[in-house]
Formats: structure tokens, sequence, C-alpha cells
């Protein structure tokens, strides 16, 4: 963006020094990555280190083998996030690709994925927005990953409530039938599902059962943060 609008850290938005993580001391202090023990499922911070899933994954079962997420979304994060997403702030995907590579770039490696897909937005959010959170994130890992992104692999077909205003069983219900495989000529067996947020897990489980549905044998998934449960 250059010195006449030079780019923002990505945590507290203010121009200032930054350290080799992309972030201004003060921000790298106060974010909340997420630490062991984790649900094996979702990757939800959990207290009890010899239960293997957490409370939500044993009473909704998710459909995609595991979640890979960074940090908690609570605090700065969550306000970055929300500048991401609502305010343009696209080159953020910079710094959320760049975390998720250091915590987890050996075992998303020795997963063998074939394909990078992010989670879909409907074409009329899109427009709204200019652009799709998600892919933006994909991209970047597909650059850092060297693996193939397909932003079309998966479209929204339905423009459905906000998650937000729904509680867990209803957000299922609401993403039922909202997603499709797209017009894709490549066929995909591991695919790594890329979201910015990772909440009751309803849009990523939805995204995961078209997938398998459709002859993808294993979905993992990462995203920037996740919330503590419903």
């Amino acid at each position: 963006m250059g010195i006449i609008y030079p780019e923002t850290c990505p945590v507290c938005g203010m121009v200032r020094a930054y350290q080799n993580n992309g972030i201004c001391s003060a921000c790298s202090e106060m974010l909340n990555p997420v630490e062991e023990p984790v649900c094996m499922r979702c990757g939800k911070m959990i207290e009890d280190s010899d239960e293997e899933f957490c409370a939500d994954c044993v009473r909704l079962p998710k459909s995609f083998d595991r979640n890979f997420p960074v940090f908690c979304y609570e605090g700065v994060i969550k306000d970055s996030l929300y500048a991401f997403k609502y305010k343009n702030q696209r080159y953020y995907s910079k710094f959320y690709g760049m975390c998720i590579v250091k915590k987890y770039g050996r075992q998303i490696i020795d997963l063998n994925i074939d394909g990078i897909v992010p989670v879909p937005v409907h074409i009329k959010k899109r427009r709204a927005r200019g652009y799709n959170q998600a892919e933006l994130i994909a991209r970047e890992l597909g650059r850092l990953f060297n693996i193939t992104v397909y932003p079309e692999y998966l479209i929204r077909t339905e423009a459905t409530s906000p998650q937000k205003e729904l509680d867990d069983r209803a957000r299922m219900k609401n993403l039922k039938n909202a997603f499709n495989i797209g017009e894709n000529d490549v066929k995909l067996k591991r695919i790594l599902l890329v979201d910015d947020i990772y909440t009751s897990g309803a849009t990523m489980d939805a995204c995961a059962r078209v997938l398998i549905m459709n002859g993808v044998e294993n979905v993992y998934c990462t995203s920037v943060a996740i919330g503590r449960g419903y």
C-alpha cells in the first residue's frame, strides 16, 4: 500500500513498527492462541485432557475429520476479524495465513491435501461486500503451501439467515440445503476447507457433508479463530 497509504497492524489497526510476525509488539502480547488440551474434532480448547472430544462435538457429531483453529474468538482477534470481514481490510489475510502455517504447517502438509476450498458466500453477499473473506485466506494458504485453491468447488445456493441469531439446532436446519458442488472438472479426495471463524461448526459441517456426498474422502478444516462453545 506504500508510504502514502501504509498497511496498518492487522490486530489493532494502527500504523506502528512491526515485529517479524507482521504485527506490533503490544498486540502480539494480547493474542489468545488455542492451546492444549483441545477437542480432536473441532479444535476447541477443553478442560479435561482425558476427553477426546468437546461436549459440542459429542452432542452434535461433525462430518469433517478435524478443524485446526489458531486463536480463541475473543478480544483483539475478534475485532481484527470484524475489520477484515466488514471494513475491507483484505490484506489481513496475509497475517492470518501466516499464523495458520506457523501453528499447523507440518500437520497440514502431512495430510497430503489435494486442494484448498474456501467456505463460499452467497453471490449477493459477495457482490455487496466485494469479496469472500474465506477465499482470501484460502488463497494465502495456497500460496504458502503451494496447493491449488478451488474457490468455486463449493457454491452457496441459498442466502440464509445470519447464524449468530440462531441456536445450535436452528443453525443446522438453516444451512441444510445452503451449499452445493460447483461445476468442476477436478475431483478432489482430500480437502482443506477454510473459513475465518468457527462458532457452532454448523457451516463447516454443512459444507463437509456436501463434499463427502460428492466423493470427497476426507475433509479437514482450518479457521483463524474459534468460539468457546454454543
